[in-house]
């Protein structure tokens, strides 16, 4: 993945700490805050976090990234790619992606509600293969 070109193509300006960020977000696939602050201080140790939430809001209103709400957990963001769901397992608290066709729903929910549906974020939980098979 070039994350220069990523940031270019969303009219970002390319500085090492945002490769920093981006280059630990994809290592990560979903990360708080806090796990990204500790990250990117061993990278660039003067970053505070006011810089990096300022990176992290410039990145979201780009549409970059995307900001993952989870309830009762701390939100977690992800380099942006094509809609998908999230599955989390209650026990382990493993999060995963999960390539579905969304469209279907969608449509079927914007006909139902007369919404315009601009955003998903689906989080389905349940118990991981692992811990079922405790």
């Amino acid at each position: 993945m070039n994350y220069e070109t990523l940031l270019r193509e969303h009219s970002l300006k390319v500085t090492p700490q945002r490769l920093g960020i981006l280059s630990i977000m994809h290592t990560s696939g979903h990360i708080n805050v806090e796990e990204l602050f500790i990250h990117i201080k061993k990278r660039f140790a003067s970053i505070s976090l006011a810089t990096l939430y300022k990176n992290i809001n410039a990145m979201l209103d780009k549409k970059l990234i995307s900001e993952v709400k989870i309830p009762n957990m701390k939100a977690k963001y992800e380099i942006s790619k094509a809609p998908h769901i999230h599955m989390l397992c209650k026990s382990c608290n493993e999060f995963i992606d999960l390539e579905l066709d969304l469209n279907d729903l969608v449509v079927t929910a914007s006909l139902k509600s007369n919404y315009r549906v601009e955003d998903t974020n689906i989080i389905l939980s349940g118990l991981c293969e692992r811990c079922n098979n405790k």
